[in-house]
C-alpha cells in the first residue's frame, strides 16, 4: 500500500499531529544527546570529577540504547507508512472514490467543486448478496472464521468488503486494519499486526534509554549540589524530559506486553469482558441444524434456488443444494462445497488464546533474537493455514464438544471428494433426460 494512499484518509488535525509529534521526539532526543554525553559524561564526570570509568559507562549505555531505540523507531515508522496492514477496498468503494477525482478535474472552482469535495470519500454499502462475491471463497475455504448471524463473514460498509478475523475499521485512516491496536501519532500512524512487535520493542528500548538519562542526570545533579557547584539547568531539563517520556514508555511497555501475553489488542481489550464471538466452524456436509446452532453451506445458492429451513431456536439453515430441474452446482463449486455450524462463544472467551508462551511466540517470535531485534515480522503476520486466518486456541475444539458438533474425519473428506467427482456424471445424466 502506497504511503499517501493511506495517509490521505487521515483527518486533518490528526494528520498534523502525526507530522509534528515525531519532530518533537527528535528534538527531545537531540537535546538529551547534547546534555548526557557532552555536559554530564564529558564535561562533568570526565573533566570536572576526573571519573573516566563513570563517564565511559554512561556513554556506552547511552549510545547503545539510543541506537536500539532509533533503529526500532525507524522500523516501526517505515512499516506503518508502507505496510500498515490494511484490508483491500471493495470494487464499489474504489470506483466511488475515483469518480469525484475525475469530476473535480472537469468542474470549475464553484459550488459544484465544494460539494464534491465535501462528499468525497463517503461510501456506505450493504453486504454483497452475490453468492460469488469476490473474496468470499477465501473465508469458506477455512475450517473456522468469524461470521455474522447469517453465517457469512462480517462486512464493512465503509470499505465495501468482507472483514477478515480480528480486523477493525479505523476512522483515522478510513480503512479496515488487521489486528488494529491503536492510532499512535508518536510513531506516525496505525499500529497493527504488521507493526505491533516493532512498536513494543521501541517502547521497551525507550524505557531503558530514559532510565539511563535519569540515572546520569540524577547522579550528576546530586554530586553537583553536594559539592556546592549548584544545579545545572540543562540537567534539570533533561531529568524532566526523561521522567515524562520514561513513565509514558514504561506504561506502554507493560500494556503492550500484557496484550501480547493474552493475545488481545487494545481494541479487543476494551470489550473483552463482554465480547461474544460468533464463529462458523466446519462440519460434515450432511450435518443438520441443531437446537443451539444453525447451518450454512458454501458456495451459497443462487437467489432463485435459495431456500431456508427453519431450525429450532438457533436460526436458519442456508442450503446450497438444488432440486432436480434446477441447474446443478458446477464441478468447481462442488469441489469447494463446505458446511459450517454457526456457534457463539461465552462472554469473555478468546478463541485465539494459545497460552502465555504461545501467545508471546505468535507476536514476538520463537527466539531471543526475534524478541530483541526488529528484523523479522511477527509470525501471526505470515501465518498460513487452511484452518483459520490466525492460529486458534483450544477453545475451538471445546466449542465442538460444547455444541456436539461432529468432527471432520478423513472419511468425510474422501466422501466429499467422491461426491464432487460424481457431479459431472450427474450433469451429463440430467442433460440426457432433458427434452
Amino acid at each position: 500500500m502506497a504511503r499517501m494512499a493511506v495517509a490521505g484518509a487521515v483527518e486533518s488535525p490528526t494528520l498534523w499531529a502525526t507530522r509534528v509529534i515525531p519532530l518533537i521526539l527528535a528534538g527531545c532526543v537531540g537535546y538529551a544527546t547534547y546534555v548526557v554525553p557532552k555536559r554530564i559524561c564529558i564535561d562533568y564526570f570526565l573533566h570536572t570529577r576526573q571519573q573516566p570509568g563513570v563517564a565511559i559507562a554512561f556513554l556506552v549505555l547511552y549510545c547503545t540504547l539510543m541506537c536500539l531505540m532509533l533503529i526500532t523507531y525507524l522500523r516501526v515508522f517505515l512499516v506503518i507508512q508502507y505496510n500498515p496492514g490494511v484490508v483491500p477496498l471493495g470494487a464499489g468503494v474504489i470506483e466511488s472514490r475515483a469518480r469525484p477525482k475525475k469530476r473535480k478535474k472537469a468542474c470549475g472552482r464553484g459550488q459544484e467543486l465544494d460539494d464534491l469535495e465535501a462528499n468525497s470519500g463517503r461510501y456506505e454499502s450493504k453486504p454483497d448478496p452475490n453468492p460469488d462475491s469476490p473474496g468470499l471463497e477465501r473465508y469458506y475455504s477455512k475450517d473456522v472464521f468469524v461470521c455474522a448471524s447469517d453465517g457469512r463473514p462480517k462486512w464493512c460498509s465503509h470499505c465495501g468488503n468482507w472483514k477478515p478475523d480480528r480486523a477493525h475499521h479505523s476512522s483515522e485512516i478510513g480503512r479496515c486494519v488487521r489486528k488494529m491496536d491503536h492510532y499512535c501519532p508518536w510513531v506516525g500512524g496505525i499500529v497493527s499486526e504488521t507493526s505491533f512487535k516493532f512498536f513494543l520493542q521501541f517502547v521497551f528500548y525507550a524505557t531503558l534509554y530514559c532510565l539511563v538519562v535519569l540515572a546520569a542526570g540524577a547522579l550528576s545533579l546530586s554530586l553537583s549540589i553536594r559539592s556546592g557547584s549548584g544545579a545545572d539547568g540543562f540537567v534539570i531539563g533533561v531529568l524532566a524530559i526523561g521522567g515524562f517520556f520514561g513513565l509514558f514508555a514504561f506504561a506502554m511497555t507493560l500494556t503492550g506486553m500484557r496484550y501480547v501475553l493474552i493475545n488481545l489488542t487494545n481494541i479487543d481489550d476494551l470489550q473483552a469482558k463482554f465480547m461474544v464471538y460468533q464463529l462458523a466452524i466446519r462440519v460434515p456436509r450432511d450435518t443438520p441444524p441443531g437446537e443451539k446452532y444453525g447451518i450454512i453451506t458454501y458456495p451459497l445458492p443462487k437467489p432463485e434456488s435459495r431456500k431456508y429451513e427453519s431450525g429450532n431456536d438457533s436460526g436458519t439453515h442456508l442450503s446450497g443444494s438444488t432440486s432436480e430441474g434446477n441447474e446443478l452446482v458446477s464441478a468447481r463449486d462442488a469441489l469447494a462445497t463446505r458446511t459450517f455450524a454457526i456457534v457463539k462463544t461465552e462472554m469473555g472467551e478468546n478463541p485465539w488464546h494459545l497460552g502465555l508462551y504461545g501467545n508471546w511466540k505468535s507476536v514476538m517470535g520463537s527466539n531471543v533474537f526475534d524478541w530483541l531485534l526488529p528484523i523479522r515480522q511477527s509470525p501471526c503476520v505470515t501465518y498460513e493455514n487452511n484452518e483459520s486466518f490466525y492460529e486458534m486456541g483450544p477453545l475451538c475444539r471445546e466449542l465442538r464438544t460444547r455444541y456436539g458438533l461432529p468432527e471432520i474425519s478423513d472419511e468425510n473428506v474422501r466422501s466429499e471428494k467422491q461426491a464432487s467427482e460424481k457431479m459431472p456424471r450427474d450433469r451429463e445424466a440430467h442433460a440426457s433426460r432433458a427434452p
